[in-house]
């Protein structure tokens, strides 16, 4: 099981301690790259195939809030980069 499958794996289950870092790693895994175009905490991640994930970093901790982590699985569910039963 590479780091990419066991991050999208411990994603899924919705953990309350995932970490910024692990949420833009399993991105970057699945061809996303984080850009801060309009400064502060707003990101948006982007593929070369035009698709687009936006939210902001969270401040003042490193941990990513459940419903940000639950909206990044549907979106990548959504564009087919993860499917539902994927293992």
């Amino acid at each position: 099981m590479t780091r990419a499958e066991k991050l999208r794996s411990r994603a899924e289950s919705i953990p309350a301690d995932f970490t910024w870092q692990e949420l833009v790693t399993l991105l970057n895994a699945y061809g996303f790259s984080e850009f801060s175009d309009k400064g502060g905490s707003y990101r948006s991640f982007k593929t070369a195939a035009g698709l687009k994930i936006f939210m902001h970093k969270p401040h003042p901790g490193n941990i990513v809030k459940k419903y940000l982590l639950r909206k990044v699985i549907g979106q990548l569910r959504e564009c087919g980069s993860m499917s539902a039963n994927e293992e």
